[in-house]
């Protein structure tokens, strides 16, 4: 989710770069040009990183960030365990 508190302009224009970078991926991967296609990547990185799709959390609601943790070994091991797994 990108940061509700963006300004509509800046969030317009960040989405714009987005869709752009996201495109020329798709052109570099279609051309066979790593060197391009990673670059592209990084500009989707820089894209979502200013949009707060990524990097910092922008929201101060007190609980902890656990998106770096896995649920078989965090809070939720005990829910995990309890899964099935798909035959």
């Amino acid at each position: 989710m990108s940061n509700p508190t963006l300004e509509p302009d800046k969030r317009e224009r960040l989405v714009r770069q987005l869709m752009a970078a996201r495109r020329a991926v798709a052109q570099a991967r279609r051309a066979g040009d790593m060197a391009t296609e990673d670059a592209a990547h990084a500009d989707v990185d820089v894209a979502k990183r200013a949009l707060g799709e990524r990097g910092p959390v922008w929201w101060s609601d007190g609980a902890p960030d656990l998106n770096r943790h896995m649920a078989r070994t965090g809070p939720y091991a005990d829910w995990y365990a309890g899964l099935k797994a798909d035959d």
